[in-house]
């Protein structure tokens, strides 16, 4: 069986926000084309660990941005494709990330972490699961953003495959 694919969300997932100014989770500030985003300290080492039960995909409105200045600034040995996002007019009442979602996935397993998910989120995801595509959505705090829980059932869920 091929690898579930896992798509990443990078805003409230890597990039974090939200916190109190006085006391940051552990991370540190980069400019990525003259904007700061306050990066997560773990982030890198849970995309690797990730990484050998997934195939990875940016799932972030960076789209192109993502390739380019996260794998160096996390560490990571792979370079990963991204999902570049067009309104879909069939899924006009959809989440704006799910079109995309679909088109690269296909019928595959996949489990999609971000911090924006809804209730149409669920609804797709129940569907896809009904349809026989397992699909796992893992919801972030923006504030602390991918955390060794979440890692944990991303890999328990992908070894149940």
């Amino acid at each position: 069986m091929q690898q579930p694919v896992l798509f990443v969300d990078v805003d409230g997932v890597i990039s974090l926000f939200g916190f109190e100014a006085d006391a940051p989770p552990p991370g540190r500030f980069q400019l990525v084309d003259g904007i700061p985003h306050y990066l997560s300290a773990t982030a890198g080492e849970h995309l690797r660990r990730l990484s050998s039960q997934f195939e990875t995909v940016w799932c972030t409105g960076w789209e192109e941005k993502a390739p380019e200045h996260l794998p160096h600034a996390l560490g990571l040995l792979d370079a990963y494709p991204h999902l570049t996002f067009a309104r879909s007019p069939r899924q006009a009442h959809a989440h704006w990330k799910i079109g995309a979602i679909d088109a690269y996935a296909g019928a595959r397993p996949l489990a999609w972490i971000d911090d924006a998910h809804d209730d149409e989120c669920g609804a797709w995801a129940r569907a896809r699961e009904q349809a026989g595509a397992p699909t796992l959505l893992v919801t972030t705090d923006p504030a602390t953003g991918i955390a060794a829980a979440h890692v944990e059932a991303l890999t328990a869920w992908a070894a149940r495959l």
